[in-house]
């Protein structure tokens, strides 16, 4: 970049490093500790690397002399204080000192030769990560080994094996690809990892309608049987946990138009009127039903612990479930029409239907219609309302009854719907 740069972008990179010093000179201070660098340092440090850059913007042979001198400075310093140690015994320096120096540094090209946003997003990013200190470490005191495991399979999902899948048939059976069952399986995780990673570190105690309404976005199955079971060992919080129950529907339809809208925009559409009343409904029951349940007990609800979305066999389930409707999909429309997806969805109801409406939702819009979606979509949804009523039942030991009339009324709502639609 050549151009001569404007009046906006020096002062920008001034009023940048001179943000990054005051944090930077700030924290220091707080700790009673003198580091080279602040509030002087990091705006000239800005203002030399900018005019470093401006006199060999193509080889920037100026601006990686200056970067070399910086830090050879730096190693100086480092070399110097070594081996000094803090009042508990660490070494009294750190490697942040010459980051935020090298930063400060190369915030000056940045600003003269990137979108303003790049140089902000920078400064921000750098102080947030700085005067964060304490509270970064203790969060990361917090994780377990495990959960750092886990990010990592998420990463490996969507990041390496997702663009590697080839994006064709490769049976007749199915018009369905790899990628799709793929990226599939990766919007479903997606909206559950986060949903578990909420739950468990993020949630407080006593939330009970915020883990019900957390564990719908993961699975409202699961959350019914878990407020279920809970239901029959404390009865005095018993209208709280029929309201979760009810909760975590409600938060199934919004959960399964986002999913939807991901893949097939003119579904989602079709869709969102009938899903966002049922919502709606339910949501109106739920607390309802929990504002007039008398006092809240604290730890109602507190106890949900649901199981991590992205366990090798979590994931390989999902995606035989998907291949398996998908054969059963193109075969049930070519044998039996729209008929056959309604049969269908009535089925897969009293599983996990995830599978059954992502692959309506990515499905070919020639063989099944957007109508035919819509209404297969509220059939399976209503339909898996119905099992849940009885799961409810069965492991509470009867003792919640609200909850499942409840669900009833919703899937009788959704047939209706799929039928007038």
């Amino acid at each position: 970049m050549t151009s001569t740069p404007s009046i906006f972008s020096l002062l920008l990179l001034l009023g940048l490093g001179f943000f990054f010093g005051v944090a930077f000179e700030e924290f220091y201070a707080r700790a009673n500790q003198k580091r080279p660098g602040g509030v002087r340092s990091f705006p000239l440090l800005a203002l030399t690397g900018a005019l470093l850059y401006r006199l060999d913007p193509t080889h920037l042979l100026p601006l990686s002399i200056g970067l070399l001198a910086l830090s050879a400075w730096l190693a100086c310093y480092y070399w110097r204080h070594l081996d000094e140690t803090d009042a508990e015994g660490f070494p009294n320096v750190g490697i942040m000192v010459p980051i935020c120096n090298v930063l400060a540094y190369l915030l000056g090209p940045v600003a003269l030769a990137e979108p303003a946003w790049v140089a902000i997003g920078t400064t921000v990013a750098a102080v947030l990560l700085l005067t964060a200190r304490q509270e970064l470490h203790g969060f990361a005191r917090q994780i377990e080994l495990a959960e750092i495991v886990n990010a990592g399979r998420f990463l490996l999902i969507t990041g390496l094996v997702l663009p590697l899948l080839p994006d064709k048939p490769v049976t007749d059976l199915t018009p369905i690809t790899p990628h799709q069952v793929w990226l599939a399986m990766v919007a479903i995780s997606t909206v559950s990892y986060a949903s578990y990673l909420l739950q468990r570190y993020v949630a407080p105690p006593g939330a009970g309608l915020l883990v019900a309404l957390l564990g719908g976005l993961y699975s409202s199955t699961a959350t019914t049987l878990v407020l279920a079971r809970q239901a029959r060992d404390a009865a005095s919080a018993l209208r709280q946990f029929e309201a979760g129950i009810v909760l975590a529907t409600a938060i199934m339809y919004l959960r399964l138009l986002i999913i939807i809208f991901v893949f097939n925009h003119a579904l989602a559409l079709a869709l969102a009127p009938p899903l966002l009343v049922l919502s709606a409904l339910g949501l109106a029951m739920a607390l309802g039903w929990y504002w007039t349940g008398g006092p809240h007990p604290a730890d109602a609800g507190h106890t949900i612990a649901p199981s991590n979305p992205l366990e090798l066999v979590t994931a390989a389930t999902f995606a035989v479930l998907f291949v398996v409707i998908s054969i059963a999909s193109a075969w049930a429309t070519q044998r039996y029409g729209s008929a056959g997806i309604y049969a269908l969805a009535a089925i897969v109801g009293v599983s996990d239907i995830d599978p059954f409406v992502l692959n309506l939702a990515q499905g070919d819009s020639t063989q099944i219609t957007t109508r035919v979606g819509v209404s297969a979509i509220l059939v399976a949804a209503s339909s898996n309302n119905l099992i849940k009523a009885v799961y409810a039942i069965v492991y509470s030991g009867a003792r919640v009854r609200a909850a499942p009339a409840a669900l009833v009324l919703l899937a009788a709502c959704g047939v209706a719907a799929a039928v007038v639609h």
